[in-house]
This record gives C-alpha cells, sequence and structure tokens, in this order.
C-alpha cells in the first residue's frame, strides 16, 4: 500500500498549472526500534506534559505555541495566527528558476520526495513541465510549505514523475572553515599519490544500493533473536585502529593485500548482499514484556517475517 501523501497542492510553471501529491521517498519504518520500559515491572514508560511550576497534566487543548524571550516571559501564538501568515507556497510550488544539478551544494540537500500528478486531471501540464525540465537538463527550484515551515524543493525528472529535494536555507548550513583550518597542509609525494591511485583502481566499482547491508541492523536483529530463544549474549570483540608508523609502507602493503585477495569473493558477497537488502534479515516475534528465558526458549517461534523491500 502506497504511503499517504505528505503535500497536496499545484505545481505552477509561469501560467501552466497542475494539481500534484508529494510522497515520501525513503522510510525509517523497517528499521529497529525500541521503546522504553520500567526494569522492575517490565512494562512501556509512558510520557505526560505537564506544567512546569504546578507539575499538573495538560490536556492538549490546552497547548499553544509560544516563543521564548527570555527566561520567564514567552510570546504566545495561537493556532489561527499561524495560519494568517500562511504563504501560497502552503498550496502552490512556484517555479522560481532553472538552475544546473552541479551547482547545488551537496550540505544543502536534506531528504528526497516523489512528486506526481493528483488525480485524473492535469496529467497533460505535469508532463509539460516534467518533459521540459528533462530536455533542458535542468533543476528546477521552487518552494513548498511543509509542517508549518517554507521549504525551498529542488525538482528533477525521475522515470515518469519528477523527485523533488527539500533544501536547507544558508542560515542553516555551518561554515567549514571553523573545522578544516587547524588541519594541517600536507604535502603529499607523487610516489605516494601514485601508490593510492593504484588501490583506488583496484576498488573501482559501481554504484548498487543492493550490495549494501545494514549491518547494525542486522546485529540488533541477531541479539533480539538470541534474547528471544534465550541464549546467552557475549561482547564482541572490537576493532582497533593502528597507527601507521611508516605511511609509504602501509601503501604498499594495501596494495598487496588488494592484489592477493579472491577475485570470488566480490561477488559472493554481492549475491549475499543482494539478498539481505531485500529483506535484511529475518526476525522472530518481538519480546512482549518481560519473561523467564527458559519459558521464552520453550515456546515455538512463530513463523519468521521477511523484511519489505525498499
Amino acid at each position: 500500500m502506497a504511503p499517504r501523501a505528505n503535500w497536496k497542492g499545484f505545481l505552477r510553471l509561469s501560467l501552466v498549472t497542475c494539481p500534484v501529491a508529494l510522497y515520501p521517498a525513503t522510510s525509517d519504518s523497517e528499521k529497529i526500534s525500541f521503546n522504553q520500559l520500567n526494569r522492575k515491572t517490565g512494562h512501556r514508560i509512558k510520557y505526560a506534559k505537564v506544567d512546569a511550576d504546578t507539575g499538573e497534566e495538560v490536556d492538549n487543548e490546552d497547548i499553544v505555541k509560544g516563543y521564548k524571550v527570555d527566561n520567564d516571559t514567552f510570546i504566545e501564538v495561537t493556532k489561527e495566527e499561524l495560519e494568517n501568515v500562511a504563504l501560497e507556497s502552503t498550496r502552490t510550488i512556484e517555479i522560481d528558476e532553472f538552475v544546473d544539478r552541479s551547482e547545488i551544494d551537496p550540505r544543502y540537500l536534506i531528504r528526497p520526495y516523489y512528486l506526481r500528478p493528483d488525480g485524473k486531471v492535469g496529467h497533460d501540464a505535469f508532463a509539460v513541465i516534467q518533459e521540459t525540465i528533462r530536455e533542458m537538463n535542468k533543476v528546477a527550484i521552487g518552494r513548498v510549505v511543509l509542517t508549518n515551515r517554507e521549504h525551498i524543493i529542488a525538482l528533477e525528472p525521475l522515470d515518469k514523475g519528477l523527485m523533488g529535494t527539500l533544501l536547507r536555507y544558508p542560515y542553516e548550513v555551518r561554515a567549514a572553515d571553523e573545522y578544516f583550518d587547524d588541519i594541517q597542509d600536507v604535502k603529499v609525494t607523487k610516489d605516494m599519490l601514485d601508490l593510492a591511485k593504484h588501490i583506488v583502481n583496484q576498488k573501482a566499482g559501481h554504484f548498487e544500493p543492493d550490495k549494501f547491508e545494514d549491518q547494525y541492523e542486522t546485529a540488533l536483529i541477531d541479539l533480539i533473536n538470541q534474547k528471544r530463544a534465550g541464549k546467552p549474549i557475549t561482547a564482541k570483540a572490537r576493532p582497533r585502529g593502528e597507527n601507521v608508523v611508516d605511511l609509504m609502507d602501509a601503501l604498499r602493503k594495501s596494495i598487496g593485500r588488494e592484489a592477493t585477495a579472491p577475485t570470488e569473493a566480490p561477488k559472493k558477497t554481492a549475491k549475499k548482499a543482494r539478498k539481505a537488502a531485500a529483506g535484511q534479515k529475518e526476525m522472530l516475534m518481538p519480546i512482549a514484556g518481560k519473561k523467564p528465558a527458559k519459558e521464552t526458549a520453550a515456546k515455538k517461534p512463530a513463523a519468521k517475517p521477511q523484511r519489505k523491500s525498499a
């Protein structure tokens, strides 16, 4: 079942307008998530919204937004007042300009969305806008309001639709110099660079997302399955970084190690990873509260659900 649209409105290029819907292009719902429990009872922890001074619980209808002026002063802003400052981008993505994709600094990228026509009308206008962006090999820049905030959105063709990527504003991006100024200026010799390039060539490949496995997610599933089956949990040794004494020697040894690696290993690894990526890893039914290990292990595990592919 397709997810619900995060936003519905209109896409406009000058006088060409069509109804569109915006859908999230990514999801974290397949990741392992944890609840907080009371160690003594095994019951879930619930959070209540309370008055900071009286300590009394406050109903949702009595909660309003407030801007903090100082420690004891807040400016109250109602929902109606926020709606009164609604911008046109609340209901319309107006394309303001077209830029080259290479001009967009990766630091400004936030998250991707899918944009498609909404309903049976407007497909012709959508196709004109989509195909124009494709033919011009440009990225369309517009504005859209999501979660009561106006965002910059970059639109580019993807299959029969558009991919919209939210962009950060300049004030949200930190300057790099405060982090990089203390990095020493090092002269890299040609020999070192040649050896490093050789390592890169040995590891050259193509970006295939299906090859990648979320190893931490897999380890979490293993941990939960072991606890579900009542097996003892043992800590794994952590890898230790080694100080490089002779950089040239380390580069030469790296080349030797890559050269002696089995040629069939990458294929086998890729095949295994693809299977894991599609469903990541099968998992037993989740633990329900606190139960003795023996009782848990004695129960026959339920059918192992397969993870949905992204």
